[in-house]
């Protein structure tokens, strides 16, 4: 104190600490005089012992009103410094900012009180301090007490004009300052953290679009704030910057991209449609540039186009083909495999429209890069599978769209494979999807291609009951598909054409699987004696509820347009004989008192009567026929027919075999067909048995019912089967 009193008087000493402002504010004057003579002097270590006296033994002391005149006192030694304050600053500014975290608010008060002198006579000299005392602000902006708020916010105005006016900011140096202050969520904070964004922004000598990735986010999640002032701050700040990323010739868009996509699923409506927006200029503006990114913008983009919000959705789907009518290639560093995999997981999601825009970028990877997307076949096919259970007819369509881009080549047989495991694991998706599925893969891939290949399928490794009602669908889908019609006419010439007889045995193997579906086939190639033949075999299976409804659809089937030109054939009985016996046949299948009985009967009542005296008369022979008529020497004339006093009239072709209905020469060996068709049933037979046995409900004799497979297999070589106790199949000529 000695030293001290030879600088400063015990009066200026004891008022610095007096509890009255005015007393500390004279006192603050005294200071002033004396460092304005003492830098007149050039005297700079009184200079340096007056800051120290003020420091030490007051802005540092532990009693307030010490504080209080400890800062006053050194704004005024900043004061009288005037132009050489500049030389102290590393002195006279720290114990001020120290004092912005003081406990007593008159303390921080007097102290943006103080720093607010100092910097009005310091001006750009302050810079160096700038990070500390923005940091301070900062902090301040927030406090307790109003009037520490308005003391800074005055503070906050006259540092923002130095910066402006100063060529030695370095915006280096703020911007992780900045970046770490953008997560506090305090309103007053964000409002003073905007308000610096937009005035730094405004001077043309600092580039703060550089380094807009690292303060976006924190912008963006002012968008959700509680505050109505802020949000509108920090959407005029956004707006601002993406203006001038539209006029500026290189921007960052990759970093930004990537914050753009976390804030598309903010729960707040504002901050995605804002994300959204920016993103629709970025895919416009970047192009080339977004292509490493195009994975994480497209993740964000779908789930947006089912937006609950409108405006959303409008932009978000133009974005979307904005970002799909790019053409990006995987040298430029394009993802297919992201991508794809972004694709296939919105497949899951709960929205219809962003379930189909998924699908759509499916099918143009199909079509730009199909090689690369078919590496991923095994993780896509059991997505898109899984699809074909979708609630939306609109999805599955897209996704059978896309199944039959995949299997346009090579890939064919393992979406046929896919499909029919996925149908068997899943029977009601079969039953609500698979004629919509089957239709238009036939559409899309050819009718008799995807017959062919599911018939070959059906016919080896696969559970017979459910191969049975895959049959079954198949075949309903055969005879009533309008996109069938060209199967199902070269199938009508299955007796004349080799391609038609061709498709006839392909379907065939399979078809045996189910006994209705094997005699509608029949019918339908015209093979009406093969199908007397099949329902005569039937008379010695078990007859089923199952199997009387089949009989049952099989009957008004044959009412519908399909098998018009068979029902006009009923008009001809001496040309197609075999015809009228396979109807009889199954009229006699049905019980008497059943609705398809009533159909079919009626139906067989209006065969006119004056035709059979054609047949008894013996009529001229149909064109084409070239057998002899043989009624009355030949044992193979004996036919036994259910229609009462109706002579059948048969004929032998060339290789001795017996033909009816005047069919041409076919290559079609019925007699192994209907091998295959009894074998194919005894197989049902034996499985049924099976089944009755696990469930303790089988007969005690079931191994007496059942003979080796050896035999089976001997027999059906020699063309002949029979089964004990079961029933006889009279021999057939191979």
């Amino acid at each position: 104190m000695s030293d001290a009193s030879t600088l400063l008087s015990a009066s200026v000493l004891r008022n610095l600490a007096d509890k009255l402002y005015e007393k500390r504010k004279n006192a603050a004057l005294e200071v002033e005089g004396i460092l304005k003579a003492l830098t007149i002097a050039g005297d700079h270590d009184k200079i340096s012992a007056v800051i120290s006296i003020l420091t030490n033994d007051y802005a540092l002391s532990p009693q307030a009103n010490h504080r209080k005149g400890g800062l006053i006192g050194l704004a005024a030694a900043t004061v009288g410094l005037a132009s050489e304050a500049a030389q102290y600053l590393d002195r006279i500014v720290p114990p001020v900012l120290n004092s912005f975290t003081d406990q007593d608010s008159r303390v921080r008060y007097y102290a943006c009180e103080a720093l607010y002198n100092i910097a009005k006579v310091c001006r750009g000299d302050l810079i160096v301090f700038f990070n500390k005392i923005f940091d301070a602000l900062c902090k301040l902006s927030a406090d307790s007490d109003p009037n520490v708020q308005s003391a800074a916010h005055l503070l906050d105005r006259l540092v923002k004009d130095i910066v402006t006016e100063s060529d030695q900011f370095s915006i280096e140096e703020f911007i992780p300052l900045l970046r770490e202050r953008m997560t506090v969520l305090n309103s007053f904070v964000r409002q003073f953290l905007v308000g610096w964004i937009t005035v730094l922004d405004s001077v043309p000598d600092i580039d703060m679009l550089g380094f807009l990735p690292d303060f976006l986010d924190g912008l963006f999640n002012m968008l959700s704030d509680s505050s109505h002032e802020i949000r509108q701050q920090a959407d005029s700040a956004l707006s601002e910057f993406l203006q001038e990323i539209k006029n500026a010739p290189s921007v960052d868009y990759g970093r930004m991209a990537e914050i753009l996509v976390q804030r598309a699923k903010s729960p707040d409506e504002f901050t995605r449609l804002t994300s959204i927006t920016w993103m629709n200029e970025f895919v416009k503006l970047g192009g080339e540039q977004l292509v490493p990114y195009y994975a994480d913008i497209l993740g964000a983009i779908l789930p947006a186009i089912s937006d609950k919000e409108e405006k959303i959705r409008v932009v978000a789907r133009e974005t979307n083909e904005e970002l799909r009518g790019i053409r990006a290639v995987p040298a430029e560093g394009f993802d297919i495999g992201a991508v794809l995999n972004i694709a296939r997981g919105q497949l899951g999601s709960e929205f219809e429209d962003t379930r189909l825009e998924a699908l759509r970028w499916i099918l143009v990877l199909l079509e730009r890069h199909r090689g690369d997307v078919l590496k991923f076949l095994a993780d896509l096919f059991p997505a898109l599978l899984q699809s074909l259970s979708d609630k939306s007819d609109e999805v599955v369509l897209l996704v059978l769209e896309v199944l039959a881009c995949i299997a346009r080549d090579s890939h064919f047989r393992q979406l046929m494979v896919f499909l029919v495991e996925k149908f068997q694991t899943e029977l009601p998706l079969l039953e609500r999807r698979g004629t919509l599925a089957l239709r238009r893969l036939c559409v899309l891939l050819g009718a008799e291609r995807v017959y062919r290949e599911l018939a070959t399928i059906l016919q080896r490794d696969v559970d017979i009951e459910f191969a049975t009602i895959m049959v079954q669908a198949l075949n309903l889908i055969l005879l009533t598909a309008s996109e069938l019609s060209e199967l199902r006419e070269l199938l009508k010439q299955s007796l004349s054409n080799s391609r038609g007889a061709d498709l006839f045995v392909a379907l065939y193997s399979s078809w045996c699987h189910s006994p209705m579906a094997t005699v509608s086939l029949c019918l339908l190639a015209q093979a009406y004696q093969h199908a007397s033949a099949v329902i005569q075999a039937l008379g010695e299976l078990d007859i089923n509820v199952k199997f009387l409804v089949q009989v049952d659809k099989l009957v008004r089937l044959l009412e519908t347009p399909i098998f018009t030109y068979m029902r006009l054939q009923l008009l001809e009985p001496a040309r197609y004989p075999a015809l009228l016996k396979s109807l009889y046949g199954i009229l006699m299948l049905l019980p008497q008192q059943s609705t398809a009985f009533k159909i079919l009967r009626t139906r067989l009542k209006t065969v006119p009567a004056h035709t059979f005296m054609q047949i008894q008369t013996g009529g001229n022979d149909a064109p084409g026929q070239r057998a002899t008529r043989r009624a009355s020497s030949a044992p193979h004339n004996q036919i036994i027919t259910h229609i009462p006093s109706l002579p059948i009239q048969a004929q032998f072709g060339e290789d001795g075999d017996m033909r009816y209905d005047g069919d041409l020469p076919s290559s079609i060996n019925f007699a192994t067909r209907l091998n295959q068709f009894q074998l194919m049933q005894h197989q049902h037979r034996l499985h049924r048995l099976a089944q009755l046995q696990a469930s303790n409900q089988g007969r005690k004799s079931l191994e007496a019912l059942v003979q080796k497979p050896e035999e089976a297999s001997d027999r059906t070589a020699k063309g002949q089967l029979s089964y004990e106790g079961s029933f006889h199949v009279p021999q057939w000529r191979t």
